[in-house]
């Protein structure tokens, strides 16, 4: 089951620390700008892929079956197109640990794929690590690329201004709400969501589900712990690679989760982890799940507080309650003078360095991008918004949810939750550590010091 792109496990982490400061690899040369890549010679070449999806499952309860049907689908069409040159050959991983595996592949001088699966929160690690290959000049010699959004090849940039994704969807995150639960409409701001959250507990209910576990490495960091800082005007690092918590800002933002939490607007299972926190929306228990965009495709099915049941068990479901006008999207309640606040995220595709046919991963890339098979790929695996402006204004995006999502967006200011931090996966375990110890496990710890030890954690690692 996958729901990020770049949550590790501490054990394989640790592992991986020694060679965590290794300068990233310098890419093999490109294709000549205007040239097309050049074909293999005599036999057709295996194009190998790590993708978390399986095309060999078709388990239809399987949580990654939108993808693993994309590839059933589009394989065969991909080798058609490429007969003679390529056979596409897919090696799926698993989604938490196929990161930690391309590094270890890479700096171990093994065997790697040609194209990899990746999004921009995994960007840190691999780019530390040596992992990728810097595409800035193939990309920019593509006809696609003076279509992109800046802001999402702003999000597959190394530190050194490399291009080493190549960003195909945007995830931002907003608020899934159900509308009947807010008669008086979604709160704008904080002392309204907890006013809401004080009418829906006498009637037995709650204002807010939420990742707030640690669990995942403190993934939660990133999704409604970063929408509340950078709503209250915080954030997470000074612009300048260092960590940056103990602020006027986040200290009234962790003030407010805290009150959520304490004065009973938030149910207990949004810490029980392994993503048991949507189970309060599926059921209406709770109003509103601030989450990733993508989240429609995991949380069903659902029953809408009037007892309408959305009940076909896939992506659907959220649609379809979308539609009918019983789900909304919102964007998560700022403080006056501050816009909501969003992390926004990119998936797409790197080359590994090593890689034994960079040019059918140039290939592959160049035929996602063309009209026919750029919307089928962002509605299906991607799961977001197109990367590619002009695909925006295609039919498959005048539905009612991305109608939704893209006024929320353009109401919010979203940007990546890490900032200039470049240790991305110790940052977010440390930032959700001290949010979780602050509003459910010592809930009377002087939120100023705590941040401040935290900050001070990271930052000697600087």
């Amino acid at each position: 089951m996958k729901r990020l792109w770049t949550l590790l496990s501490m054990l394989v982490l640790a592992s991986l620390v020694l060679s965590a400061c290794v300068a990233p690899a310098t890419a093999p040369a490109a294709a000549p700008a205007g040239e097309e890549a050049a074909a293999p010679s005599g036999e057709v070449k295996d194009f190998i892929t790590w993708y978390q999806y399986d095309e060999k499952n078709e388990d239809p309860a399987s949580d990654e079956r939108v993808g693993n049907q994309y590839l059933r689908d589009t394989i065969p069409l991909f080798n058609e197109a490429f007969a003679g040159k390529w056979n596409w050959v897919n090696q799926p991983k698993a989604w938490d640990r196929m990161n930690a595996e391309l590094v270890a592949a890479v700096q171990a001088g093994g065997d790697v794929p040609d194209l990899f699966d990746m999004g921009s929160s995994g960007l840190s690690l691999l780019y530390q690590n040596g992992a990728l290959q810097d595409l800035s000049e193939w990309a920019k010699a593509q006809s696609w690329y003076a279509d992109m959004d800046p802001n999402a090849l702003k999000a597959c940039t190394g530190p050194d201004g490399g291009l080493y994704c190549i960003p195909i969807a945007e995830r931002p995150h907003l608020v899934y709400v159900w509308k009947d639960r807010f008669p008086e409409g979604f709160p704008t701001t904080p002392d309204g969501y907890l006013a809401a959250g004080e009418r829906l507990k006498g009637e037995g209910l709650y204002a807010m589900t939420f990742f707030g576990s640690t669990d995942f490495d403190g993934s939660g960091a990133t999704r409604a712990v970063f929408m509340t800082f950078a709503s209250f005007g915080g954030g997470y690092d000074d612009g300048q690679g260092n960590m940056l918590l103990n602020t006027p800002e986040n200290v009234a933002a962790v003030e407010f989760l805290r009150s959520m939490v304490q004065n009973g607007y938030v149910p207990e299972i949004a810490f029980a982890g392994g993503f048991q926190e949507e189970n309060a929306f599926k059921d209406a228990s709770a109003g509103s799940f601030p989450t990733g965009l993508f989240g429609y495709r995991y949380v069903n099915p659902l029953t809408a507080p009037n007892g309408t049941q959305y009940s076909k068990g896939n992506e659907e479901d959220m649609l379809d309650a979308i539609a009918a006008g019983d789900v909304i999207l919102a964007p998560f309640p700022a403080v006056e003078g501050q816009k909501p606040g969003c992390n926004n995220e990119v998936t797409g595709f790197g080359i590994p360095v090593g890689a034994k046919n960079p040019e059918a991963a140039q290939d592959y890339i160049n035929w996602i991008m063309s009209p026919e098979q750029n919307p089928d790929w962002v509605l299906r695996p991607g799961a977001g918004f197109p990367a590619l402006m002009s695909t925006r204004g295609l039919e498959q995006f005048q539905t009612p949810f991305y109608q939704q999502a893209g006024e929320v967006v353009a109401a919010s200011a979203c940007r990546p939750w890490h900032g200039s931090l470049e240790r991305r996966p110790e940052a977010q375990r440390l930032i959700m550590g001290a949010v979780y110890k602050l509003i459910k496990e010592d809930p009377t710890a002087d939120i100023a010091t705590v941040l401040q030890a935290t900050q001070d954690e990271y930052n000697a690692g600087n």
